[in-house]
Formats: structure tokens, sequence, C-alpha cells
């Protein structure tokens, strides 16, 4: 579509119609305002929700006790008066007199209890669901909230209706607790205040704690040390597997994963300054994300974040982050890789978007500003998401077809990294707190610099032992099929030509979890495929084609074949033809 790119900087809304026209699809896009929000009315018994797939690994015994935060960094008079405590008032457990601690596991569970609604049937009615995803690696509950007014969806859980669903996740990251705390706020905002009136155009899905065993031990990772923002396309803890549960179940159009960043540590050591920004903000940036949901990422939800943040006083930038080395002054947007919720969410075709509050390392310091600001961005989003109800919606329509019509033809981008660059960032002075300008090395994740290319097959073929790897596509929302009679295909095996051992790695080369993986170079051979009984296609004329091109070529160091879910070079091969094989979709 080569008219993309002259069109480029005209209006998403306009641009996308345009696309639309030429499909001969769906008639131009236009934005209603939102209608006035009915009355509240009484709350449901939870849904019933598959369990998702084990966690291999063995947990260690729970944490004993929830903790206090820890103590917070000594920070100056100066430098705290850049950030005054807003003229809110909240209603969750942290916030309660005498609290000295964060919302606890127990007392979320509670909370979220206390929510649930049972509408009844009438249209327009609220109802707000408990939705049980199973549980942590030490036994902590994965529960989300369901909110909606769409009488449909109320009664049959879990479904895909048509008017499109909103999906917030929090704290992740065990360590990062103002998103939980703001998510608690959002959900009582959607339930009693002023947030219902979304509900009349969206649902909205609400997952505030995605990582309870590292909530209770203060910690960033999982019990078993795998992070868990580092396992979205893997799928190896169950805290990763339910938010996979609820974007296959639940297909939302909009994610946000709300996070807190380092504040003071080694930003002193490297800059002699502290950060400035209350919040940082990126969407999904990863290679093959289809270029209309980075336009409507940008036009529709960060410009209007930003406006929103400058009316309320609260300082912001693109995401960024820098190596614990103090050596390293490289600073760098969010990573690129196909692993983060972020990206993988963005390769399912929807918009993704990262919050990150000023939060690490300082305690309770300001946590109020910090639950504020993310209550001011998430209110945003959920605002423009019921605004552009029906454009999201075809813009998801758009975009799934046009993915999937991409099958056998054209160039993917198998590896790519961010591009280096300069960049000025605003910090504070330690001790006065005055801004301080800090020019630094700034590797950019807006543009991508491609490492590999190759042809973009029809689909890939894998060995009928290949069990673990189709569970895990299958658990992600990609449609596999198995040969039901033996054939042959036209394709491409991989011939190795090197191999080590290594691990897989963050934006900053850290270590993202503590597996290591498997590191090979290939070569592509032509060959004429045996497809025996039992053994399985993924084709790539599906919506989730970009996804399963981030699983299967084996050469990265996300891929199923890296990471030891694919077992050989040779149970694995691109397919370069449609088979005409007879097959079954797996259900």
């Amino acid at each position: 579509m080569a008219f993309i790119d002259f069109l480029w900087r005209r209006p998403l809304t306009a641009l996308l119609a345009v696309a639309l026209a030429a499909c001969g699809n769906v008639p131009l896009l236009q934005s209603a305002p939102m209608p006035a929000a009915p009355a509240a009315p009484s709350y449901p018994a939870p849904v019933s929700v598959p369990a998702p797939v084990a966690a291999p690994e063995p947990p260690p015994p729970p944490a004993a006790s929830e903790p206090a935060p820890p103590p917070a960094q000594v920070e100056s008079p100066g430098v705290a008066a850049r950030f005054p405590e807003p003229a809110v008032t909240y209603r969750t457990p942290a916030f309660a007199p005498g609290h000295d601690a964060f919302t606890s596991n127990a007392e979320l569970h509670d909370a979220m209890r206390a929510l649930v609604y049972d509408g009844g049937a009438k249209e327009g009615a609220l109802t707000i669901k408990l939705l049980p995803l199973g549980s942590s690696q030490t036994g902590g509950r994965l529960e989300a909230l369901f909110f909606t007014r769409d009488a449909d969806a109320a009664m049959a859980l879990p479904m895909r209706t048509p008017r499109p669903t909103v999906l917030l996740v929090g704290q992740q990251h065990g360590d990062e607790p103002a998103g939980s705390e703001a998510l608690l706020v959002i959900a009582q905002e959607l339930a009693q205040g002023k947030l219902q009136a979304v509900l009349d155009r969206i649902n909205v899905i609400i997952l505030p704690r995605a990582n309870p065993d590292g909530a209770a031990a203060g910690r960033r990772a999982t019990a078993s040390g795998i992070d868990a923002n580092r396992d979205h396309l893997l799928l190896r803890t169950p805290e990763a597997q339910a938010q996979a549960q609820l974007v296959r179940e639940f297909a939302p159009v909009v994610v946000v994963d709300a996070h807190e960043y380092t504040a003071i540590g080694r930003y002193v050591q490297k800059f002699g300054a502290v950060q400035r920004y209350d919040a940082l903000v990126q969407y999904a940036m990863t290679a093959n994300l289809p270029e209309f949901v980075t336009k409507a990422s940008e036009e529709w939800f960060r410009r209007p974040m930003l406006a929103r943040f400058k009316t309320e006083g609260i300082a912001s930038q693109w995401y960024y982050t820098t190596s614990s080395d103090v050596d390293d002054k490289k600073i760098s947007m969010g990573g690129v890789q196909p692993d983060t919720g972020r990206n993988v969410n963005g390769l399912t075709n929807a918009v993704s978007i990262l919050i990150e509050t000023r939060g690490g390392g300082i305690g309770r310091l300001h946590l109020k500003r910090r639950v504020y600001t993310h209550v001011t961005a998430i209110t945003s989003v959920l605002e423009n998401a019921a605004q552009r109800a029906p454009d999201l919606v075809k813009l998801r329509q758009f975009v799934d077809a046009d993915v999937a019509a991409k099958a056998c033809q054209g160039e993917v981008v198998v590896e790519a990294e961010a591009t280096p660059s300069e960049y000025s960032l605003t910090m504070l002075d330690p001790t006065t707190g005055a801004d301080k300008t800090v020019n630094v090395s700034w590797d950019s994740a807006l543009a991508l610099n491609p490492l590999k290319l190759r042809a973009r097959p029809c689909g890939y073929w894998l060995g009928a032992d290949q069990t673990d790897a189709v569970m895990r596509l299958r658990a992600l929302g990609v449609q596999v099929r198995r040969a039901d009679e033996p054939g042959s295909l036209r394709g491409e095996t991989y011939r190795e030509t090197s191999r080590a051992t290594g691990v897989r790695s963050d934006v900053l080369g850290s270590i993202a979890d503590a597996g290591g993986v498997v590191l090979v170079k290939v070569d592509l051979v032509p060959a004429l495929l045996d497809v025996p009984t039992g053994s399985y296609y993924v084709p790539l004329d599906q919506p989730l084609a970009n996804l399963v091109l981030a699983a299967m070529e084996p050469d990265t160091q996300n891929s199923f074949f890296a990471n030891r879910i694919v077992t050989g070079i040779a149970v694995q091969a691109r397919v370069l033809q449609r088979p005409e094989v007879r097959m079954t979709t797996l259900p």
C-alpha cells in the first residue's frame, strides 16, 4: 500500500478511511461524543475462567507476610518541593489513616470483591464480574475485574463483543506499587464515580496486580526469578499466562501497562542528577508492528494524554532507562524485543501503552502524586477509547485483515535494533531541585534499524512431537492446524552454521532472566517438506501472524527454539506455499 507513506502525516481517521475505501470495506470513520452516564444500580458471582497452563519452574516457599515499603532514599527539600501533593482523596487501603504499607494482596482481593455487582439483563445496566485467572507460583490469587454495560457480554463470559474492550494491567513488577493502587482507584471510579460514562461505549478489564508474589516480597521478579514482563511470548509463568488468557479471550483493542521507574540511584551516580518527570510513556515499538496501530497510539492516545498532563501540571517524557553500570552513560528508550507486554500486545494489533511513574527506590514518598499521575493517564486513555470506540473497532478489523493478507508475500524483519542518536533530558539538581539539562547518547525506538530481513513465508511447519510449542502458540491465541493425512509442501529448512549458549538480554544488555538460550546462525535451504499425519502447520494468513514470526524464526534470542520450547532445528521449517493437505484447526 504505497499510498500509506504519502498520507502518513494526515490524521489517522482520514488515512484509515482511505485505506478502508480502497479495500471496498467499511464507510468513513466518525467519532461520536460520549453520552451521559445513567445512574448506577446491586453485585454477581465470579465467572468461571479456564485456568492457565501450569508453570514448569518449581516455586520457592511463599513470603511469610506482607512487608512494609522499603525505606526511601534521601531526597533533599529542594527536590521534594518539585513534587507537591495533589489535592485529591483516595479510598484504597494504602491511603487509610495509620496505614504505613501498600495495599496487601488480601486487602486488594477484599476491595475487588466489594466492587462486584450484578446489574441484571437490562440493557445499559452496570455489571462488574470477578475473573479468576488461576494462581501465582506461591498460590496467590490472580484475578481481574470486568466492567460492562453490555447485557450480552454480562450474561456470557468470556466472549468477544462488538463493543471494544480496554485491558488495564498493574504491578507486573512487584516493587512498583503505584500502578496497582491507581487501578484500584480506577475500578472505584468505573463502579461508582465519574468514569461510568465510558462503559456506554467500551468494556474495561482491570488486572490490578499481575505479580502478587513479587508484591508480597517487595521485589521485581516473580517467585521463580523470572521477570513477568519479559515472559509474554514464552509464557513460562502463570502470571504471564493469566494476561495471555485475557488477551486471547477478550481481544482488547487497547492495553495499558502501569509501572514505576527508578527516580534516584544510578542517575545521581552517572549524571549528578535525579529524575524530573512524573511520567514516562511509550507505546509498542517492535519489528513488524502494523503502522496504523503505531499511528493510532500516537494520535489518538499519547498526544491527548500529554495535553492532559500539561493541564494537571504533570511533567512527562518518552520512557527511557539506563544500565546499572556507572560508566555506561547511554540512555535508551524501552526495548524493541518482542517479549514485553507492551510489544507482544502490539503484535496482537492492539494499541499497547506503557506508563511509568517516578517511584522506584523512594518507598512511599510522593505516593499520592504517583497514583494521581497514573489515574490521570489512564483516565485519558479510557475517555479517548470511549470517544474513539467506532474508530477502534474499524481500525482493528482493517489491521487484522491486512496482516493476514500479507502471507506468502513481501519481506519481514526477523531482528531489529533501536537507532543510536542524541537527546536532551531535563533532570534535577539533587540539592537545590533546580532543572538540570543533560545531553545524552540516546537509543531511539521511534525508528528501528533492521538487522535481518527474510521473505515472508505462508506459514511454519512443526513436527508432531512439538506439543509444547503448539500449546504456547494456542495460549497466545494463534491458530494452529494439524495434518489429517500425509503430504508434502514446498518450503525452506534451516541449516545451522554456528551455535553458542548465551543469555536473553534486555534493552541495555542486562540479563532478562536466569534461563540460558541457544544462540544460532542459520542458512535457509530450499526443500520439499514431508508432512506426516499429526504434524502441525501454523499459517500466517491470520491476524496474529506477526506474533508467530517472533516465535518461530529460530535465530533470535526470544524464539521458541532459542528458549528450548521447539526442541530442534530440524523439527521446524518455513512453508512457501499454501498447503493442500487436509488439516484440522485445533480448538
